[in-house]
């Protein structure tokens, strides 16, 4: 890894929860920021529900990061697409969550 894709994981990992979700949502397929409030909002089950100054607000970071691009432009809408950076860095993310479950998990286990 270079220093600049260490400083960038540096950043993010631990992430927001927003940032989490969105970079989820762009994971399977480039979506606008409309699709991507409808995404987090169908896969909490409406626990989260993202306002749009949110999404904007994270995504223009991401953007500035290099973690997404607009992938396309159509009708006023951005259509925005991980990259491999993004990838990277939510493949971090998930690996330290996973961790962080399988610790609750047998901490739980042990305290029964």
């Amino acid at each position: 890894m270079t220093e600049k894709t260490d400083k960038v994981i540096k950043k993010y990992v631990p992430m927001s929860e927003t940032a989490f979700y969105i970079l989820l949502s762009l994971f399977k397929q480039p979506q606008h920021g409309y699709g991507i409030v409808k995404y987090v909002e169908d896969i909490t089950s409406g626990r989260l529900k993202l306002g749009s100054g949110t999404v904007y607000g994270t995504i223009t970071k991401m953007l500035k990061d290099h973690l997404i691009v607009v992938y396309a432009n159509e009708e006023r809408k951005k259509i925005y697409e991980i990259t491999e950076l993004g990838e990277l860095v939510i493949q971090q993310e998930m690996t330290r969550l996973e961790e962080l479950y399988t610790n609750a998990v047998a901490h739980r286990e042990d305290k029964k």
